[in-house]
């Protein structure tokens, strides 16, 4: 898998705006069916890690898993974060060739 490209597209999805962070928001974007797909970083908390898995197998939103919370933070520029959930049928589908 190559990080750097993943990274900087996350980036770009970032910048146009097509992403949101953070656990609760990305819970809600699940259950609203904007959600396309959901990056859940591997270091995230049990709870977390189930939660976000558990919303996403009911909801049918695809996930995957990337190392860690500061790769994931830093790809959107930002302090580290946990759950990216990616709001663009695009970007969702092309992050996913790319994190498979």
């Amino acid at each position: 898998m190559n990080t750097n490209q993943w990274m900087s597209l996350l980036g770009l999805a970032n910048r146009a705006r097509k992403i949101i962070s953070g656990e609760e928001l990305s819970v809600k974007e699940i259950r609203n069916g904007k959600a396309k797909l959901v990056l859940l970083s591997a270091d995230a908390s049990a709870n977390t890690t189930k939660k976000i898995t558990d919303k996403c197998k009911s909801y049918q939103v695809p996930y995957k898993l990337v190392e860690d919370r500061h790769l994931l933070g830093q790809a959107i520029g930002k302090e580290a974060r946990v759950v990216v959930a990616v709001l663009d049928d695009g970007f969702a589908k092309k992050l996913m060739t790319l994190l498979d």
